[in-house]
């Protein structure tokens, strides 16, 4: 049976999200399919979203659809609540405001959908003093006892995780370590004995502590290991005061998540078809939690500070997990608009998906080589998938980052040699510790420096604790064998350091030979250009290295004397000025003369608009992060370089960044209008100019 009506909106508000839910109500209660029409738009009637995008005010008219053996029972019902002006009772009513929030976008994506609060506030513990030995070791105990636990609900959800993220099992597996850690168990013991202090507040002052030691850490990737110390320390308090925390498990309805933090344990329970998005009040880019909810493709905002306050639950939200924007109770207009720019970004990805796995080779034939920086192993898998040929940055800090003391050779090798089997017979390009005395969790108090940046770090730390350094040069070299593996000294300031760190290299491979150790002789050996004292000599450093890298994050912030995480100064982070592209073209030149290849693995490298400027400064091989490879790779396929070369030509004589910046748009707007004029994707990626 079929029936057609037109019905008319006669409430103030008009059709909202409200009288919209009404209806959707109302269609889950007869056998029956409900379209609306309005302008020719048309909506399916069992979809709030779908209801919302026909834009209709008061006084607008609707053509109403009904097919089905309730269709008569539904039309009439249906009519009578546009009648009844969907509850209203005149002016004066709650209409939600629109609000909008901005944050750092982590996971891409674009989203709309009601809001779902998960409680993640933190544990309310009592501060108790304790009076007798009896009751030190009853706390001792029952700390003991939230211990084991927390290693077992970590074992149960290693257990269940999902496929898509099983390659980050280890997360949780560190998690599990931290347990066993000196500075978090046996430090929360020995206060509840000299303290006298019961369990809950023991472990609060020994977070408090870890945190001081993590304090001054300005690399943001280690500083963000902090949020696992959190995850871990939340668990055992739960377990000591007996409340359980929100599952995203129980989620039934497609929801956006909307919560202060997330743990990986979080993602580990989601599911897929229900958790439409995510949003948080802090985070970063290098959380456990980012990371993988990329990898399950789920689009994630987070640093937006008061989220979890302003965002009532049920509240409906946009997510542009693009740009970091969120808005919330749109207008109508603002729906439609958007629906229509996330159709036009998933149709964009599956173009530039659909040549994520072909050679980046120019239209005019000249082939470019496109590399990932990863942090973890199990990027690695992701990495390929996403089209890399290789790794060109593999961060090594991780290993030394999750317990106290130094990983031994075993440990690193086991890393090392699964990564070279994994990206075989691509090349993976290896960074010795780049790390400063002052992130290491450790006693190392008396080292302690007020700018680390600036002090024993990355080389100089390396040189300076050698039996550290040749205990993670034995293992590389060690894996070497297993695939292609390229050897990088970061920070190099000038040429004493790099031969001082091949001498070392040189004595490391005698002793393998003494043991009998196989390994590759021939390993390239190269450095990550990102001091401007190294770009000043990169003709004299070429000619004692097999390759450079160019890092431009660091060198940027050298060369121009700015912390872009300092938000007085971050304005004046520049990628775009003359004086950085200078250096980076100094170092191709020098590079190319010498016969040393050359390449950039700097956030840039992930930026169309700062690729094309570096393909005109003569750079052939980049490595960026996973997420920007297939668009990197698309826009490459669609260049003809030959016309890049000859159109960017008088880039390095312009005066500043910003004419820098309008004439390569006014360029790259030219050359590739579907790129640079495309509304769904940013052309500068966060950190560039």
């Amino acid at each position: 049976m079929e029936k057609v009506r037109s019905l008319k909106v006669m409430n103030e508000l008009g059709m909202h999200a409200r009288a919209a839910s009404q209806i959707v109500e109302l269609a889950g209660k007869y056998k029956a399919r409900l379209f609306l029409t309005k302008d020719g738009r048309k909506a399916d009637g069992s979809s709030i979203l779908s209801i919302l995008t026909l834009a209709c005010p008061k006084g607008s008219e609707i053509e109403a659809r009904v097919i089905g053996e309730d269709a008569r029972e539904f039309m009439d019902d249906l009519e009578r609540l546009f009648q009844g002006k969907f509850g209203e009772i005149g002016k004066g009513q709650y209409r939600p405001k629109k609000r909008t929030m901005k944050g750092v976008p982590v996971s891409p994506g674009i989203v709309l959908g009601k809001a779902h609060h998960l409680d993640r506030s933190k544990t309310q513990i009592i501060h108790k003093k304790l009076i007798n030995r009896r009751e030190v070791d009853r706390e001792v105990n029952r700390f003991r006892q939230a211990v084991d636990m927390a290693k077992e609900q970590i074992g149960k959800f290693k257990s269940n995780i999902p496929e898509q993220v099983e390659g980050y099992a280890f997360v949780l597996d560190t998690h599990s370590k931290m347990l066993d850690d000196t500075l978090l168990f046996d430090s929360t013991i020995n206060r509840i004995w000299k303290e006298k202090i019961n369990a809950e507040w023991a472990l609060e002052r020994s977070v408090k502590n870890i945190h001081q030691l993590f304090k001054k850490v300005e690399d943001e990737y280690i500083g963000r290991r902090m949020d696992d110390v959190d995850s871990v320390s939340e668990r055992v308090l739960r377990n000591l005061v007996g409340v359980q925390a929100d599952s995203l498990a129980e989620i039934k309805d497609e929801v956006i998540v909307v919560a202060h933090s997330l743990s990986p344990f979080d993602i580990v329970e989601i599911n897929v078809n229900n958790v439409m998005g995510i949003l948080t009040d802090v985070g970063g880019r290098t959380s456990h939690m980012a990371i993988m909810s990329e990898a399950l493709e789920i689009p994630v905002v987070v640093g937006l500070e008061r989220a979890s306050d302003m965002i009532l639950d049920g509240d409906l939200l946009i997510v542009d997990a693009n740009t970091g924007d969120v808005i919330i109770n749109p207008e109508p207009d603002t729906i439609i608009s958007y629906e229509d720019k996330k159709r036009h970004y998933n149709r964009y990805k599956s173009a530039i998906d659909s040549v994520k796995h072909l050679p980046a080779e120019t239209s005019d034939g000249y082939k470019i080589k496109i590399r990932a920086n990863i942090e973890f192993l199990a990027e690695a898998k992701a990495a390929i998938g996403h089209g890399a040929e290789g790794i060109g940055l593999y961060r090594t800090e991780y290993l030394y980052m999750i317990k106290r003391d130094f990983p031994d050779e075993q440990t690193l090798f086991d890393d090392y040699s699964q990564i070279a089997r994994l990206v075989a017979p691509n090349p993976v390009t290896i960074r010795t510790l780049d790390i400063a005395s002052d992130k290491m969790v450790s006693d190392m108090e008396a080292s302690r420096e007020d700018n680390p940046a600036l002090g024993l770090r990355s080389i100089r730390f390396c040189l300076n604790e050698r039996k550290v350094f040749k205990t993670q040069l034995r293992a590389i070299l060690r894996a070497s064998v297993y695939g292609n593996f390229r050897l990088m000294f970061p920070m190099i300031s000038g040429l004493g350091q790099l031969l001082e760190a091949k001498k070392i290299v040189k004595g490391v491979m005698r002793s393998l030979d003494r043991d009998g150790i196989e390994y590759n002789r021939e390993i390239p050996i190269g450095l990550l250009i990102e001091i401007p004292s190294a770009t000043s000599i990169a003709d004299i450093l070429a000619r004692h290295a097999d390759f450079f890298s160019i890092g431009t994050n660091d060198l940027i912030q050298y060369a121009l004397a700015i912390d872009r995480d300092n938000e007085l100064v971050a304005h004046l982070y520049e990628p775009f000025h003359p004086a950085v592209l200078r250096m980076i073209h100094q170092v191709v030149e020098a590079g190319n003369r010498e016969g040393t290849d050359v390449s950039l693995c700097g956030e840039i490298a992930g930026d169309p608009l700062s690729v094309l400027i570096l393909l005109s400064l003569g750079l052939r091989e980049f490595s960026m992060n996973i997420g920007s490879i297939p668009l990197i790779k698309k826009m490459i396929r669609m260049l003809p370089l030959e016309e890049v070369r000859n159109g960017f030509k008088g880039i390095l004589d312009l005066p500043t960044s910003k004419k820098v910046e309008d004439f390569a748009l006014r360029k790259s707007k030219s050359l590739l209008p579907d790129v640079f004029e495309e509304d769904v994707f940013r052309y500068r990626a966060a950190g560039t100019a």
